[in-house]
């Protein structure tokens, strides 16, 4: 599992001594509610009828022996003797003290642990198959793939202001013990006709008011393009999600929005097989203009002069990062 460096170490500490300083002045009513509000959600912290709630990640499920002595710890001294694990591993203690929350940050932070990006709307944690690394169906080991996927999505600029909340999920196994098709993203490791690494995408999953399950946007992307993949799509989704809509917020209604073809020529390709060496293109799939279309989004809005090829396509989302 991933350890934190002495550089990870101080930005945890920096982050606590802001919130710690956030949280008095709102106690001391420098701040209003209005005020604290965005500041607490970026720290995981929600006020909820009875006492506040504390989220805390839980990368990918993984945990050391110290890290859960941390949480004991805190269950012990702040809460009431337990936490809850979450349905996408994290943790939540539900009967803090709002003035002793940023000491918890500070004894998490000791241990590799924090709450960002465990609320609000942006890329959350990214979680993984419960059994990754120990079955012998999975393609290949997941949890490093989820690492970079992590260290990509902690803190980044571009992505931090959503339209909602983004879910991502990553399996190897063909049993999806991870659920990637109710997550906006679902990442499944296959291999390519050479036997290379890749994933099949899925989009715009989701549970809650109006349940999706995620459709395949791409059967076959070589592991080497996923962050730029994953950008892309971000993308799309950040320009053209439902801020004025909560309940039409999600990836799914930017998809209803953009269309099936529309979130698919975003991608530079269609659905179905799309083995090393092929177009993806199937009979019905996006058209050239409609690629091109997507792709005038993805550049901020700026028209692409004539309609692309799909390997067109997908290098002109690598020069638009």
């Amino acid at each position: 599992m991933y350890q934190y460096s002495e550089w990870d170490q101080a930005l945890l500490r920096e982050r606590v001594e802001q919130f710690r300083d956030q949280t008095r002045r709102f106690l001391s009513g420098q701040l209003s509610e209005e005020a604290y509000r965005p500041l607490r959600l970026m720290n995981g912290l929600y006020i909820q009828r009875h006492a506040p709630m504390l989220r805390v990640a839980i990368p990918y499920g993984l945990l050391s022996s110290t890290q859960l002595r941390g949480l004991a710890r805190v269950a012990r001294d702040h809460d009431r003797g337990f936490g809850h694990f979450t349905t996408r591993q994290n943790i939540q203690f539900n009967w803090l003290e709002l003035e002793q929350v940023p000491e918890v940050l500070a004894s998490l932070a000791e241990v590799g642990l924090h709450a960002i990006q465990t609320s609000g709307n942006c890329i959350r944690n990214v979680t993984c198959d419960p059994l990754a690394g120990l079955t012998p169906e999975e393609v290949d080991n997941p949890l490093p793939w989820c690492e970079v996927v992590r260290q990509w999505a902690t803190l980044h600029p571009e992505f931090s202001y959503l339209p909602r909340k983004f879910k991502i999920a990553v399996t190897a196994s063909l049993q999806d013990r991870a659920a990637t098709r109710i997550h906006d993203v679902g990442l499944q490791l296959v291999r390519g006709a050479s036997g290379e690494p890749g994933f099949r995408i899925s989009v715009g999953g989701g549970l809650g008011r109006d349940p999706h399950l995620a459709r395949t946007l791409r059967a076959w992307l070589p592991a080497d393009d996923l962050l730029d993949y994953l950008t892309a799509i971000l993308r799309v989704y950040n320009l053209h999600g439902r801020r004025d809509n909560l309940y039409k917020a999600r990836s799914q209604g930017a998809g209803e929005q953009c269309g099936s073809s529309g979130l698919q020529g975003a991608g530079g390709i269609g659905v179905g097989p799309h083995p090393p060496g092929t177009t993806g293109v199937r009979p019905g799939g996006p058209s050239p203009d409609q690629r091109t279309v997507c792709h005038a989004r993805l550049q901020g809005g700026r028209p692409i002069p004539a309609p692309c090829s799909t390997s067109q396509c997908e290098q002109r989302i690598r020069d638009s990062l």
